[in-house]
């Protein structure tokens, strides 16, 4: 009799699977695969650099949901993910005025062509989750000081975030759970800790705007988040299409090999 752990009753390894069911898990996960890397370049583009640097760091996010708390919106969103909409002789103008005062005259003479030429294509109010550019008293609204996502926008991109998510991650577990992966409590905890990941990072938002070291906690439950989607996603693909099958599956298969109840 092998050593091996005994197979619950209800297991059924990718071996075991029709091919069918192989190319439609297959297919899921190529396209999970492209979406979750389209997703991180986005948060990249969308988050880093507002320090003055080049990389995602603890600042970005500081900045992003609790604010520079010296700076307006406006100058966070230029000097940060809007840098390359503006070309520097654009650019300076625009920060400058903002930093002396946002004054009406000088946006009807010398602001007010510059976004329209670069930034009304987006921010013409046509877009309800991009702040609205369109005219002196919507755009003064964001050479206000900067203190981050408001709480509207928070709980807008939350409830997306933890349905999309759970949703993808719950499909991505169904099928991870046909890779043997011993012991056991490792392949749950690989399972169950993007859900955690997912209610800490989105939790997180809310309470970096009160205590900025939550921050940190924002790129952890990101980063552990991205672990487990690439571990599921590599052992699954190898195992369903490259891996020989375990021994414990084939003796199961050879009628030699207890199962659990």
């Amino acid at each position: 009799m092998s050593e091996a752990p005994p197979l619950h009753r209800l297991y059924f390894h990718f071996s075991e699977l029709p091919y069918s069911l192989r190319v439609l898990y297959t297919c899921v996960l190529l396209v999970f695969g492209m979406g979750y890397l389209f997703a991180l370049i986005y948060v990249f583009h969308t988050q880093s650099g507002r320090d003055g640097g080049k990389m995602l760091s603890y600042e970005d996010i500081v900045i992003t949901y609790g604010g520079s708390g010296k700076g307006s919106r406006l100058e966070s969103a230029l000097n940060g993910p809007m840098r390359s909409m503006l070309g520097e002789d654009e650019l300076k103008p625009v920060i400058a005025w903002v930093q002396g005062g946002a004054d009406r005259p000088t946006y009807d003479k010398s602001i007010k062509p510059i976004l329209d030429k670069r930034c009304m294509s987006c921010h013409d109010g046509s877009n309800p989750h991009l702040p609205n550019l369109n005219g002196y008293d919507n755009i003064k609204k964001v050479t206000e000081q900067d203190t981050g996502e408001n709480v509207y926008t928070l709980v807008r991109v939350s409830h997306i975030h933890l349905f999309g998510l759970s949703f993808i991650f719950f499909i991505m577990g169904l099928i991870f759970t046909h890779a043997y992966v011993r012991p056991v409590w490792f392949k749950c905890a690989v399972v169950a800790m993007p859900f955690v990941c997912i209610v800490a990072d989105v939790s997180s938002w809310y309470f970096t705007k009160l205590f900025h070291p939550f921050a940190w906690v924002v790129l952890i439950a990101g980063g552990v988040m991205g672990m487990c989607f690439a571990f599921i996603w590599v052992v699954s693909i190898y195992q369903m299409w490259f891996a020989k099958a375990p021994s414990a599956v084939e003796q199961r298969a050879a009628g030699d090999f207890p199962l659990v109840r």
